[in-house]
């Protein structure tokens, strides 16, 4: 999507209040951080209990950095699981196991990931994995 677009929301009554692109991709990556930070045992960074993007993202190429940046630590949280710790509950996540958070950071970046090639193709934009 080029940055011009990042604010593109369908507008149509039945999808009104809905987030914008940019939002859709702050979203997605606060959530992962959040995912790999209970996961970890760790704190989140700042600005993402909102489940958005800090207030300091902006521009296209700083969304795209904190979404990388998010699935860095996805990664990172991914390699720490292994067969001893994979089951263990995290209690501020109503006991879920580290196993099941990163089971729910795939699912949720699928989810996310059809609602922005819906809005790529709203937009005229073939997305990279169709063409």
């Amino acid at each position: 999507m080029p940055e011009s677009r990042y604010s593109f929301a369908p507008s149509n009554s039945e999808f009104s209040g809905v987030r914008t692109f940019a939002e859709q991709v702050e979203h997605l990556a606060a959530a992962n951080y959040q995912l790999a930070a209970a996961t970890l045992g760790e704190h989140p960074p700042a600005g993402t209990d909102r489940e958005t993007a800090p207030d300091f993202v902006k521009t296209k190429a700083q969304v795209m950095d904190y979404l990388k940046g998010s699935f860095t630590r996805l990664h990172r949280a991914a390699a720490a699981l292994n067969e001893n710790n994979m089951d263990d509950p995290i209690p501020s996540k109503g006991n879920r196991t580290r196993l099941l958070m990163l089971i729910d950071a795939v699912v949720h970046s699928s989810n996310h990931y059809g609602q922005m090639v819906e809005y790529l193709r709203m937009n005229n934009i073939v997305p990279p994995a169709s063409r």
